[in-house]
C-alpha cells in the first residue's frame, strides 16, 4: 500500500488540474476552476499559516465562485476545528480509501452494459454532471475544463453505455504519482442498484493494473463507501468538509 502521503498528493494533483487561478505555496493551496460547483473550486492544504489569515487569503483567491475547504490528514491539527470558529460552516466528513489492486475483489459487468474509454466530453461530462449536482448552467465550463485539463499525470475516462448508446455509468481513472485515483464513479439514478458503480470501478482498477499500478485511491460519498467497501477498500484517513 501506498502511503497516505502519496494518496494526498495524487488527489491534489488532479485537482489542480482544473485549476486557473493561483495556487499557492505549499503552505495554502487552492485551486480554481471557475465551475460553479463547490467541489472544482477550494483550499486543498494549510500547513504553517495562521487559520484566520489563510482563510482571508482563501477567500480573496476564491471570490465569486462556490467553494470547498478539504481539511486533511495533510494540513494542520486541528485546522477544521479552528476554522468552525472562524465562520466557516462544516458539511461533513468524507473517507479516504485505498486498496491493493491485486487483493480487491472481483465485479461483473451487469448484462447489457459495456464499458471503454470515451473521447466525447459533452457526452460523458452530461452524464456524471447529472449525479455530481453540477447544475445544468455548469456543464458547458465543466466541458471546456476536461478539455484544457493540465494536471500531472494521465487521465483515463470510462463510459459505462447500453446497447443503445446511452452513458448510464462513468469514472474517471487518475494515474498518477505511481498509484490510481478515482474521481466522478457514478450511476445514472433510474439505474442504480445493478452492479454499475462496482463495474465501473473494477474496469479502472483492471485499466490501473495494466499499466503497472498496485494502489487504488478514492474518496467516498455516504452512497459509494459501502460499494467500495465490498470491492475491498479500506478507510485510511478522513477528510472534513468545510464551506467557507
Amino acid at each position: 500500500m501506498e502511503p497516505l502521503d502519496t494518496l494526498l498528493a495524487a488527489h491534489r494533483a488532479y485537482l489542480l488540474g482544473w485549476d486557473i487561478g493561483a495556487t499557492g505555496g505549499p503552505d495554502l493551496v487552492t485551486y480554481r476552476s471557475g465551475v460553479p460547483h463547490a467541489s472544482l473550486n477550494g483550499v486543498l492544504r494549510v500547513s504553517g499559516r495562521a487559520p484566520r489569515d489563510a482563510l482571508a487569503e482563501a477567500r480573496e483567491r476564491l471570490d465569486g465562485v462556490p467553494r470547498l475547504w478539504w481539511a486533511g490528514p495533510d494540513s494542520d491539527a486541528g485546522t477544521a476545528d479552528t476554522l468552525v470558529t472562524l465562520g466557516a460552516v462544516p458539511l461533513g466528513e468524507m473517507p479516504i480509501m485505498a486498496v491493493e489492486i491485486d487483493r480487491a475483489a472481483p465485479a461483473p459487468i451487469p448484462a447489457g452494459l459495456r464499458i471503454a474509454e470515451t473521447a466525447e466530453l459533452d457526452e460523458f461530462v452530461g452524464a456524471y454532471s447529472r449525479v455530481s449536482g453540477i447544475r445544468p448552467e455548469g456543464v458547458a465550463a465543466t466541458v471546456e475544463r476536461e478539455k484544457a485539463f493540465a494536471g500531472d499525470g494521465t487521465v483515463v475516462r470510462l463510459a459505462g453505455r447500453l446497447d443503445d448508446g446511452r452513458v448510464v455509468g462513468t469514472a474517471v481513472a487518475w494515474l498518477s504519482h505511481g498509484l490510481l485515483t478515482l474521481f466522478f464513479v457514478g450511476t445514472q439514478p433510474e439505474h442504480r442498484r445493478r452492479g454499475i458503480g462496482a463495474a465501473m470501478t473494477r474496469a479502472a482498477l483492471d485499466l490501473a493494473a495494466e499499466h503497472g499500478v498496485r494502489t487504488a485511491a478514492l474518496t467516498a460519498s455516504a452512497a459509494g463507501e459501502p460499494v467500495y467497501r465490498r470491492l475491498g477498500f479500506r478507510t485510511v484517513g478522513t477528510f472534513r468538509l468545510l464551506s467557507f
